[in-house]
């Protein structure tokens, strides 16, 4: 149940956002000119924020093993992970009373330099939630190697500076799948990045990851073919099934 409810949030994070925005931005036109009914309309949003963020903390734990695949790019790509569109619902709802609040402050004239750090420091986060989440940050395979973007970084690794990386078992879920390189001047990072040599396995089955890569470490004669309907089943014909 919750694999197909992360599934269905990542395939419509858009909607989802969408909605979760006109949501708060009703919720702050409310508090800042309509106090009186603001707080009414607040205490469900808030319930509703929190739900999302403990939904957020559970969905966490998936890591699906499929990509969805580019030929427009052409890429295949790991799913954006859900947890990131539930986090950024659920600091929409605060952010929203403190927009609400900067609003009424202003109009009433009682602006006070403390409450404005907090009030756009909410916003800030909010906002920055709602674009990684938005944009579905994550690794894709490309014909020419591996691109992983962030908020702040990127890294980019070409298939000619790789090694096979080593397959984690089923039951291990790791967070990064570190990466052996073997020719460290082909790979180029940009940003201020995060972490050393190692791919985001938040969003994806670390051993399904670390086994497609082998393989197109192993057969550079597929690489070119990366982002096709046709590569994609055939790769998933020739890759062992992962067990839950």
């Amino acid at each position: 149940m919750i694999a197909k409810v992360s599934a269905a949030t990542v395939r419509h994070r858009h909607l989802v956002l969408v909605l979760g925005l006109l949501v708060a931005a009703a919720n702050a036109a409310t508090l800042g000119f309509a106090p009186t009914l603001g707080p009414r309309l607040a205490r469900p949003l808030f319930v509703l924020a929190l739900a999302a963020l403990v939904l957020g903390v559970i969905v966490m734990g998936v890591r699906p093993a499929y990509f969805v695949v580019q030929p427009q790019i052409p890429a295949f790509a790991t799913p954006g992970p859900a947890w990131t569109v539930f986090f950024a619902l659920g600091f929409l709802g605060p952010a929203s009373a403190h927009l609400g609040a900067l609003v009424r402050s202003t109009r009433q004239d009682t602006l006070s330099t403390f409450d404005v750090v907090i009030d756009v420091g909410w916003i800030v986060l909010a906002a920055l939630a709602v674009a990684r989440a938005w944009r579905a940050h994550g690794v894709r395979l490309h014909p020419y190697g591996l691109r992983q973007t962030g908020t702040l970084d990127s890294l980019t690794l070409p298939w000619e500076a790789l090694r096979a990386p080593k397959i984690p078992p089923p039951a291990d879920r790791p967070s990064w799948l570190r990466m052996s390189v073997a020719e460290p001047q082909l790979v180029v990072r940009r940003g201020i990045p995060w972490s050393r040599m190692a791919l985001r396995t938040d969003n994806v089955d670390a051993g399904f990851l670390a086994a497609v890569i082998g393989h197109y470490v192993s057969h550079p004669e597929h690489r070119a073919a990366i982002g096709s309907q046709v590569e994609y089943e055939r790769l998933r014909a020739e890759l062992p099934e992962r067990d839950a």
